[in-house]
């Protein structure tokens, strides 16, 4: 029984390591790190929560080279991932599946403003001029028909 539980942890440890170096911004200081550690928090001797987030906030972010221009990374119609250079209507999905990043963590790797956008200003626009078109934001819509009222036909 142990020797299958060993057995388990390693092959645990070997998928969660190479997970982590797949990661951009992991450095191979990061990745042993993390080796060292894994053993023991899979064994059940150690909370994993702790040491995976001593492993990485240890290393503040620093800003990283971007895959293309910062000033080209936003067009009308879309707007271009600054970690690997493919261009989307919306980073947020792709930043958070492809790259393990929330919209934060992004804009301070690359050391964007806040306001930096990552939706296409062309699909914003749509996106507001349909919600308003079917009533969306109002607090009473004038076009409905009365609540008393049949519907008509």
């Amino acid at each position: 029984m142990e020797d299958k539980n060993a057995m388990l942890v390693s092959d645990a440890t070997f998928s969660i390591l190479s997970s982590f170096a797949s990661r951009e911004n992991a450095t191979v200081e990061d990745v042993l790190a993390l080796a060292s550690k894994l053993p023991a928090v899979l064994g059940g001797r150690e909370q994993p929560a702790t040491a995976l987030a001593q492993i990485v906030s240890s290393k503040p972010h620093e800003t990283v080279r971007p895959a293309v221009a910062i000033d080209q990374s936003v067009s009308d119609d879309t707007v271009t991932c600054l970690c690997c250079g493919k261009s989307f209507t919306m980073l947020k999905r792709h930043l958070k599946a492809e790259h393990g990043l929330s919209e934060h963590e992004y804009r301070t790797m690359f050391g964007l403003d806040e306001d930096h956008l990552l939706v296409a200003p062309n699909y914003s626009i749509r996106k507001a001029e349909y919600a308003k078109r079917i009533g969306l934001g109002k607090y009473a819509r004038e076009d409905s028909p009365s609540q008393g009222a049949a519907p008509t036909l």
